[in-house]
């Protein structure tokens, strides 16, 4: 039986907030052991990966991403579902470059060419997605988009379709600039980027997250019978919450956007608290019919990253403790290593040559490491 980790005068006990015989990491390992890839299964099951992204809470999400491809477990997958900042990362975990993905958030987007929040005060975005889309994901860490669309594990990217007021699901890309609009669209967030987006068969659209807050919904009303959900809020004993002030603000410029689209918001934010407190739930599922989700996140003792943190090093702290807590769970490791120092996800360095032939340097945990890192 799984046991909870209690936190008492800041001394941590006990292990493990999920069974570790959950039937989604049953799978996940039963297919790296075997060697079972994509398009050529024989356990008869449908597997998701689900990454919520979040701003630069992205960079949570973005390292249990690692953590999965240096652990052997980028194949384990049919379908990876992501929107905003987990659709970017879904992108980059599919083309083999998940390590630059992660380093963005510390190396790249702490800057005001990307986040300036004096920019509204011009009537201009908050959010530069030209500068992350178009200097970043082309010329500084380039996103193999040709990978990502040849990928077997197919990659589905939901943005929301304004005038329909539905989340609409992308897929089957079949070129680099299609796949590029989906994600950019996807990761329209509303306020921080005025407006809307356009897809390529000309829908209006706004961030994904808007009308679907967790995209673990989407794969389980695609049929899929197992998915791993990595999320970047930390876990808490008692999911829910209410509407904040920042969420009618929100609801009012979605409205003035499309009619309906504030009120389809607010339900999607209540949803997201039931969904959390079923998610809690499932954590320790031990089998049954199905389908079966699993929820990986920061433990309920580990701070809350801001969407908009801009301090490279709190990014980083926060990428190292998602990937030791994918780590535990996935090699089934007690929780409490962590807390009592006996786990770490230890940086390393390395050049990457970007496609003019100049050098950069950047803080990778892992990059180019083997498939099992000793350096956890």
């Amino acid at each position: 039986m799984a046991q909870y980790v209690t936190v008492t005068d800041g001394f941590i006990s006990g292990q493990g907030y999920w069974d570790p015989d959950h039937p989604v990491l049953g799978i996940l390992r039963a297919r790296r052991d075997s060697g079972s890839l994509p398009g050529s299964r024989a356990d008869g099951a449908r597997v998701a990966l689900a990454v919520e992204g979040g701003g630069m809470r992205g960079v949570v999400s973005a390292a249990m991403l690692c953590q999965l491809e240096d652990h052997g477990f980028k194949n384990a997958f049919d379908v990876v579902y992501g929107c905003s900042a987990g659709g970017i990362n879904g992108a980059y975990f599919l083309a083999g470059n998940t390590w630059y993905s992660l380093s963005i958030y510390y190396d790249d987007l702490t800057t005001r060419r990307f986040v300036d929040f004096s920019r509204a005060l011009q009537r201009k975005p908050i959010l530069n997605l030209d500068y992350s889309f178009e200097h970043v994901m082309e010329r500084v860490k380039p996103l193999d988009y040709a990978a990502v669309i040849a990928s077997p594990a197919r990659l589905a990217v939901p943005v929301t379709d304004v005038d329909a007021l539905r989340t609409v699901v992308l897929r089957d890309f079949s070129s680099k600039e299609e796949l590029k609009t989906a994600l950019r669209a996807s990761a329209w967030l509303p306020i921080a980027v005025p407006g809307t987006a356009r897809t390529s068969d000309g829908r209006r659209a706004v961030d994904g997250g808007v009308l679907t807050a967790l995209p673990f919904r989407l794969a389980l009303d695609d049929g899929c019978t197992h998915v791993l959900s990595l999320s970047t809020r930390p876990m808490r004993e008692h999911a829910g919450g209410t509407v904040s002030p920042m969420h009618r603000f929100t609801y009012l410029h979605l409205e003035r956007l499309r009619t309906g689209l504030g009120r389809g918001y607010l339900a999607a934010i209540r949803q997201k608290y039931r969904d959390q407190e079923w998610l809690r739930g499932e954590r320790h599922s031990s089998g049954g019919v199905g389908p079966h989700v699993l929820d990986l996140a920061p433990l309920p003792w580990m701070p809350e990253l801001k969407r908009h943190e801009m301090d490279r090093h709190l990014l980083l702290e926060h990428a190292r403790t998602a990937y030791e807590t994918a780590f535990c769970a996935l090699e089934n490791r007690p929780t409490a290593m962590i807390a009592q120092g006996r786990i770490h996800a230890i940086p390393r360095l390395t050049v990457v040559e970007t496609a003019n032939g100049a050098p950069r340097s950047g803080t990778r945990c892992g990059a180019r490491g083997p498939a099992r890192p000793d350096g956890l």
